[in-house]
């Protein structure tokens, strides 16, 4: 192999790590539009409707429920809260993938008012209901 050919190949292999890793970053943090002061990252969010409820799942694995904060309020659901930092110690950090820090969601509602019937974090995942008045 010439050198020529050596160094094309590193520099493919390079783009092709590079590209890999906005993938994986793409995939797993979804990052907010506010400015630096404000939330971080936006976790993932499902929601299913019936007739009398809005049923919504936010993964937040990793969160404890007094870091979580949620309101309903004028067609809008807010989930905000923060995933800290792990303590470290003395350990040296290898890999971190897991967004921390602030997070804020909002989710506009679909129309009409709504109450928060339940609200529970469990298994990594925050779920609440809420009720169609």
């Amino acid at each position: 192999m010439t050198p020529r050919n050596r160094a094309a190949w590193m520099w493919q292999q390079a783009f092709e790590m590079l590209d890999e890793a906005e993938r994986l970053h793409r995939h797993f943090f979804q990052l907010s539009a506010q400015p630096a002061a404000g939330p971080s990252w936006e976790p993932p969010v499902d929601v299913l409707e019936t007739a009398e409820r809005l049923h919504v799942l936010v993964a937040l694995p990793g969160v404890a429920p007094e870091h979580v904060e949620v309101v309903a309020s004028g067609g809008t659901l807010s989930v905000i809260g923060e995933r800290p930092m792990p303590a470290a110690g003395s350990a040296v950090l290898r890999r971190l993938e897991i967004p921390y820090g602030r997070f804020e969601r909002r989710l506009d509602l679909p129309g009409g008012h709504y109450e928060i019937e339940q609200r529970e974090l469990m298994h990594g995942c925050l779920r609440l209901t809420l009720r169609k008045l």
